[in-house]
C-alpha cells in the first residue's frame, strides 16, 4: 500500500521559500533630526548661495528699492547657523549614540572595512554583486563618502564664515575667522573655493538619493525607510559585518 504526498499549497509554497526577517534599530532621533535638518539646510544654503553669487531676479529694480538680498542673506547665514549646530550635536552623537551611530561606525578605521570597500564599489556598478559585503549600518562607501562629504562642508563653514566677517571688521565673527582670507590667499580665493565646494554638494545629492534607493530595491531591507522610522527589517539568516 503506498501512500501518497499532498503537495503544498501556493501559499505554503511561497511561505517556505520566503526568508525570515527582523527588526533591527540603527538611527534614533537625534541623528535622524540632524540628517533632515542638514538637509533641508543644505538646499536652502545652495538656493540663497547662488543668488548672493548673482542676483538672478533682476526685474525688481534698485536694490535700495527692497530687501531681498537682505532676506536671502540672513536667510543664507540662518541656515549656516543651524547647519552649525546639527554638526555639534551629531559630533556628541558620535559618541553618546551607540554602535551604528559611533564614530568607529562613520568614519573607516577599520581594516577590514578598507578590505570591503572595493567589493562594495564593484556591487554598486553591478560588477560582482555575489561578492558585496552586507552592513547595518554604514558600509565602507558610505564611511569614505560621508567622511569627505563632512570635510567639504568644513571648508564650506569656515570660508562662509570667513566672508560673513568681513561684513563687520573688528566684531566676533571676524576675531574667529579673520584668518581665512589669508590662510586662502585673499578673501576672493577663499569665495571661490566656497563657490565650488557647492557644486561638489549640487552632484553629491543626486547620487546619494540614487543610491539609497537603489539599495532598497536591490536588497529589500528598508535602507531607505531606515531614515524616517530608525530601523529597517533584515533577514535573519544573513551575516552582517558590523554586527
Amino acid at each position: 500500500m503506498t501512500t501518497s504526498t499532498k503537495p503544498p499549497t501556493i501559499a505554503e509554497a511561497v511561505a517556505a521559500a520566503t526568508p525570515e526577517y527582523r527588526w533591527v534599530l540603527l538611527w534614533r532621533w537625534p541623528l535622524r533630526v540632524t540628517h533632515w535638518l542638514s538637509a533641508i539646510c543644505i538646499v536652502t544654503l545652495t538656493v540663497t548661495g547662488f543668488y548672493i553669487g548673482k542676483p538672478y531676479f533682476t526685474t525688481w529694480g534698485e536694490a535700495s528699492a527692497h530687501y531681498l538680498m537682505g532676506w536671502a542673506r540672513f536667510i543664507h547665514f540662518t541656515a549656516a547657523g543651524i547647519v552649525v549646530g546639527a554638526a555639534i550635536l551629531r559630533i556628541y552623537w558620535m559618541f553618546a549614540g551607540g554602535r551604528y551611530a559611533s564614530w568607529r561606525a562613520l568614519l573607516p578605521v577599520k581594516t577590514k572595512d578598507w578590505v570591503n570597500l572595493l567589493k562594495t564599489v564593484q556591487y554598486y556598478m553591478m560588477v560582482k554583486q555575489e561578492e558585496a559585503p552586507r552592513y547595518l549600518g554604514h558600509h565602507p562607501l558610505q564611511q569614505f563618502s560621508y567622511t569627505a562629504i563632512y570635510t567639504l562642508v568644513l571648508i564650506h563653514v569656515v570660508t562662509g564664515f570667513g566672508m560673513y566677517g568681513m561684513s563687520n571688521p573688528g566684531g566676533a565673527i571676524y576675531a574667529l575667522f579673520g584668518w581665512v582670507g589669508p590662510a586662502f590667499g585673499g578673501i576672493q580665493n577663499a569665495r571661490f573655493w566656497h563657490h565650488v565646494l557647492t557644486w561638489v554638494l549640487v552632484w553629491f545629492i543626486p547620487v546619494h538619493v540614487y543610491l539609497a534607493f537603489r539599495a532598497d530595491v536591490m536588497d529589500r531591507e528598508g535602507e531607505m525607510s531606515s531614515i524616517f522610522s530608525g530601523g529597517r527589517f533584515v533577514r535573519a539568516d544573513v551575516k552582517f559585518e558590523d554586527e
